[in-house]
Formats: structure tokens, sequence, C-alpha cells
């Protein structure tokens, strides 16, 4: 349970990235009165939440309806994180997360997209539950809800202080930060590979 919940924790936190959201969110939302900006962070996060919980409950059912086993998933899972992690690793903006210059500011309400999707609720964030819920006992899933709520609280406060954390630690302090945890992703996204190509050999 505690290597689940450790594993679990860095890797949502690096996909979802509740720090690296806040610029992002500033970019978004510049221009937006305070109280319309917070409303947003929360229905965002909101949504967000209510996506990755139905993947997490219904994912097995959706790899079954469309006949893909459980080592297949993790394998593809595993590629999809590790080019997710290369991108952090190396500063480079990545195909599923767009950047503030690819969605500027000029949007009325970023609630639904592109914060709920794909910023919080990206293929990334699906694949991981899917990763970590498909084939798992009860114990293991509620543990691993606990931590994907968790992160998700965190989302939403970063969102709510986004300012102040620019303030903080401006954006070179966040881009460290990110590529240290981008090194652990890598680490993981390699191992549900390994572990979906072992899971598939017979015997």
């Amino acid at each position: 349970m505690p290597e689940i919940m450790l594993n679990s924790l860095v890797t949502l936190i690096v996909v979802v990235d509740p720090v690296g959201l806040a610029p992002l969110f500033v970019a978004l939302t510049r221009g937006i009165p305070e109280r319309q900006r917070r409303i947003q962070a929360v229905r965002g996060v909101a949504l967000g939440t209510a996506i990755l919980l139905v993947f997490a409950f219904v994912g097995d059912a959706l790899l079954a309806a469309l006949g893909i086993g459980l080592p297949a998933f993790r394998i593809a899972g595993g590629v999809l994180l590790f080019l997710v992690a290369v991108d952090i690793i190396f500063g480079r903006p990545s195909n599923v997360r767009p950047t503030p210059e690819d969605e500027p500011g000029t949007h009325e309400d970023v609630a639904v997209f592109p914060l709920a999707i794909p910023l919080i609720a990206g293929p990334g964030a699906l694949a991981t539950v899917l990763l970590y819920t498909g084939g798992a006992d009860a114990g293991e899933t509620a543990v691993f809800l606990g931590v994907l709520l968790f992160v998700l609280a965190l989302t939403l406060v970063s969102l709510l202080l986004a300012p102040r954390i620019m303030g903080i630690f401006g954006e070179s302090g966040s881009d460290v930060f990110s590529r240290v945890l981008g090194v652990l992703l890598a680490a993981l996204a390699v191992q549900f590979v390994l572990d979906g190509v072992i899971e598939s050999l017979p015997g």
C-alpha cells in the first residue's frame, strides 16, 4: 500500500502538475475579474475530478468493451507517460498540454476547455487513472482514489492562489521542480512498460 501511495502521488503530481498550472491559469484568465477567476477555477477542477472519477470506475469495463487487455494498456500508457516526461525534462511544450500562447486569455470561460480538458483530465491523467485502477483490488483502488482527490485538492488551491505562487516560485522555480519530477515520471513510465511486457509473456 505505501508503495502504491507514493508511486501514484508522484505520477499524479507530475502529470496534473498543480504548481505548473498556476502560470497557465494566470495567462488563460488574464483580464478576468478575481471573483470570476475563482469560479472558473472551482468549476474546472470539479469537472476534471468528475471525468477522472468516471474513468476510475468504468475503466475496466471500457477496456473490456474495446477488447484491450490490461498488459497492452500498461505498455501504451507507459509509453504515453514517458513521452510526457521527456517533454517535461527538456522543457518542450507537450502535445497533450497547450501553452499560454496556444490559448490566449481572451476566452470568457476556460473552465471546461482548456482547464478541465486537457489541462487537468488530459490523456496523461486518464492513462494514469486506468493504469492504477485496472485490475486493482478494492483496497488499492481506495488508496489511489484518496491520492487522486488529494492532488486535485492541491490543484484547486494552486489555481486559487495562482498569482501568489507566481510571485513566490516564479517561472524558473516552477521549471526546476517540474523537471526533477519529470525524471521520476520517466522511471515510473518505464516500469509500467516492463510490467505490461512481463504480464503478456506466457506463464
